[in-house]
């Protein structure tokens, strides 16, 4: 994984894709921006898993576990191509957040991290809140 924080702005982002697809990235960034704020979304860029070259908007900057100088985000979201991505790195009881909750998260894929939908309207928002809300205090707890 070759990944770079970009200095590409969210409206840069959100411009680039297509019509349909902003309000859900609108309204997913609104309840992001509402714990993380707008100072702590940034755009990543890259090779990730599985090779592919896309964006992520990250909110929340962590440090890499063992390395010093690399860091990544407690949350992400992205549009790919047949589907929207969440991505949490927080974990409950030594377990991801996506998998924990799972089951009550809607009509959505899970991976260890991640969170595929189709539509807004696929997921089960006061899971996903929550899902947020612990993400967000553990990324309160690490920047201490």
């Amino acid at each position: 994984m070759a990944t770079v924080k970009t200095d590409t702005t969210f409206e840069v982002y959100l411009n680039e894709l297509d019509e349909k697809d902003q309000d859900t990235i609108i309204r997913l960034d609104q309840m992001l921006t509402k714990q993380f704020g707008k100072d702590n979304r940034n755009i990543w860029e890259g090779k990730f898993w599985g090779g592919s070259q896309q964006q992520i908007i990250g909110y929340g900057e962590i440090p890499i576990k063992g390395k010093t100088d690399e860091t990544w985000f407690m949350v992400g979201l992205a549009r790919q191509k047949a589907y929207f991505s969440l991505y949490a790195n927080a974990v409950e009881d030594k377990t991801y957040l996506a998998k924990k909750y799972q089951d009550q998260l809607g009509k959505v894929k899970v991976g260890s991290s991640s969170i595929s939908f189709k539509q807004f309207d696929d997921i089960d928002l006061p899971t996903l809140e929550k899902v947020f809300n612990i993400a967000y205090q553990q990324w309160l707890e690490i920047k201490q």
